[in-house]
């Protein structure tokens, strides 16, 4: 039989493209304080392929070896930290939108997927949760797929469905709108606007904040939704600091609860009908 066209006899056949996993990090953002023992809250597979993976996409190198470490201790590395291949996922521009068409991921995210071309599975890993949901990596998962290799989601927690889950909330219909503006006014108005499109449409906001803004939010929350709104917070989540109640605004402006300063939340909001 004949070797392919373009490739003579004695050619080495190119390599099988590796596939691009998303590897699913702990909450707990390694605060001491809420630590948690790596294999209550990741699956064994998740952990194996972590500790198999040898090049990496990152959000921060610092936290992914932190991260590798910890899986280390678990399940052995394939290769020492110091021989990990890691490559940093550059922070979208604030208030930016992902890149929907092909040729604009092309000319940043291409040098990301070259270990792929060279048949090296590789590893995207942020620093809390899923990666791509409400992190950093759709833009890189996009390219991945416009270029036809693999991709693999592994199971491991999700802050905003294990927070959608425990609010009792509508779990039928919802929207995640990431952050809330920071100024003031700006802030209030779109959470009016939010709470007005809940009760319009009976659909479950939620949405989070840089933990040490948790309280800041929460006032303007407790100051501007309506008392009959019923609004979860899930503080902490897979920690042992967690926790996640859901009361109406009235409730919450009489009982308000203490949120740490750099523990993560979630928020959501479902307004009253009628």
């Amino acid at each position: 039989m004949s070797p392919p066209s373009g490739r003579d006899a004695g050619d080495p056949l190119p390599p099988t493209p590796g596939t691009l996993y998303l590897v699913p990090s702990t909450l707990d953002l390694g605060i001491p304080a809420a630590a948690t023992p790596l294999d209550d809250v990741l699956p064994a597979l998740t952990i194996r392929t972590a500790a198999r993976l040898t090049h990496w996409v990152v959000e921060n190198a610092k936290s992914a070896r932190a991260f590798l470490r910890r899986v280390g201790e678990v399940c052995p590395l394939a290769a020492p930290l110091r021989a990990q291949h890691m490559q940093t996922l550059a922070a979208p521009a604030k208030g930016s939108r992902p890149a929907f068409a092909a040729a604009d991921r092309r000319g940043t995210l291409a040098p990301l997927l070259e270990p792929l071309r060279r048949g090296h599975d590789v590893g995207l890993l942020s620093e809390a949760g899923m990666p791509a949901v409400a992190d950093p990596g759709t833009e890189l998962v996009a390219a991945a797929h416009d270029e036809g290799f693999a991709v693999q989601a592994l199971v491991g927690p999700s802050a905003l469905l294990l927070a959608l889950a425990a609010a009792g909330l509508n779990g039928q219909s919802f929207a995640f709108v990431g952050y809330l503006p920071v100024a003031a006014p700006a802030r209030a108005a779109r959470i009016r606007e939010l709470e007005a499109l809940s009760r319009r449409t009976a659909q479950t906001q939620l949405f989070i904040e840089t933990p040490y803004r948790n309280a800041q939010l929460l006032d303007t929350l407790l100051t501007t939704l309506a008392g009959s709104t019923r609004l979860a917070i899930a503080h902490g989540l897979t920690t042992p600091l967690g926790w996640s109640r859901t009361h109406t605004v009235a409730h919450w402006q009489r009982h308000r609860p203490s949120l740490h300063a750099d523990v993560p939340a979630v928020f959501s909001l479902l307004a009253a009908q009628g």
